[in-house]
């Protein structure tokens, strides 16, 4: 009987040593891969590639992901288009405002049909359309940032300009906490900004995903160079990111424990964390008929809105903005 458990247990080690040296020869074989991001990971915003990560997505592509965090969606564009990167992360906007500077970039995926930018106004004074932000005082993050491009296109559906409103820029922090304090009577933000102010005891209003400009989600970006060079690697990162997102919209409860474990400076608030994923689902990734497909219509209608407002001199070729060629029955 000794004999048979030293013998088991034997087998067992071995089984166990074979594994291990299984798991670790696969480890060695994956494709290390730079992936730039706008802002730092642990935000939620940057969800669908950390759940890739955390469930296997890029790891069954052959992949393994370093995230390094770039200086916003126009620098990590920069540092692709000069071939310090070879993908990263930024808004479908961004290939407008670099390609008119000759950055040869196209958003190679979207992750959702609706904008990343949220009105957010107090529930005892709601602000559901876009002539009621005229003479309001509102929060957005920066001068140069999408939201606050948002927000002025939302303005411009009712004929007012950014005369019209004191809008005010104060940060990624500040942006929610004058809202919340009652200093701002609205913000334009994103979905994790909204529950951050939810989380601080303010009761939120949103405008209608109809009444908003039609800015764009999230997006994947690469190179031209790359696109034509390595479409195989772009391929992998892109179908792994929307497997990350596709979980998100589809098994929300997993997705939120999934991303908990991924960064667990969110364990114990598993209830933001659900609460910023349910906006996505209704305000962001809604009614993509292709997960991560590029809408042409609407990219064309926010670089003739750029080009009025002088962010950028002139429009590019729509074909030059994108491709559609990594998502739906081109993956």
């Amino acid at each position: 009987m000794k004999k048979l458990f030293a013998m088991t247990a034997l087998g067992a080690c071995a089984l166990f040593s074979t594994s291990a040296a299984l798991a670790a020869e696969a480890g060695k074989n994956l494709q290390e891969v730079t992936y730039l991001l706008p802002a730092p990971k642990t935000l939620p915003s940057f969800a669908p590639w950390l759940i890739a990560e955390k469930e296997g997505y890029f790891a069954e592509e052959g992949l393994k992901v370093n995230f390094v965090t770039g200086k916003g969606g126009v620098d990590v564009a920069k540092q692709i288009g000069a071939g310090n990167a070879v993908i990263g992360g930024a808004i479908g906007d961004t290939p407008i405002i670099v390609r008119a500077n000759g950055i040869p970039v196209k958003a190679v995926a979207v992750l959702g049909a609706g904008s990343l930018t949220l009105v957010a106004s107090h529930d005892d004074k709601p602000i559901n359309k876009p002539a009621d932000l005229k003479g309001k005082t509102i929060s957005v993050m920066a001068y140069t940032d999408t939201t606050y491009y948002a927000l002025l296109g939302t303005m411009r559906k009712a004929g007012l300009t950014r005369d019209d409103a004191n809008i005010q820029a104060a940060g990624p922090a500040g942006v929610w906490q004058l809202f919340s304090s009652g200093k701002t009577d609205a913000m334009a933000g994103v979905p994790d900004w909204v529950v951050s102010a939810r989380t601080a005891g303010t009761k939120v209003n949103l405008m209608p995903a109809n009444e908003l400009f039609d800015s764009m989600a999230q997006a994947i970006l690469a190179s031209d160079e790359s696109i034509k060079n390595n479409p195989e690697l772009i391929q992998k990162m892109v179908r792994a990111t929307l497997k990350g997102m596709t979980l998100i919209m589809k098994d929300t409860d997993k997705a939120v424990a999934s991303y908990v474990e991924a960064n667990p400076a969110f364990k114990g608030k598993e209830g933001e964390v659900r609460q910023i994923f349910d906006l996505f689902n209704e305000y962001v990734y809604a009614n993509q008929q292709v997960p991560g497909q590029m809408n042409v219509d609407r990219l064309a209608k926010v670089q003739d809105f750029y080009v009025s407002e002088g962010v950028v001199s002139k429009a590019s070729k729509l074909e030059d903005l994108y491709t559609n060629q990594f998502v739906g029955a081109g993956q």
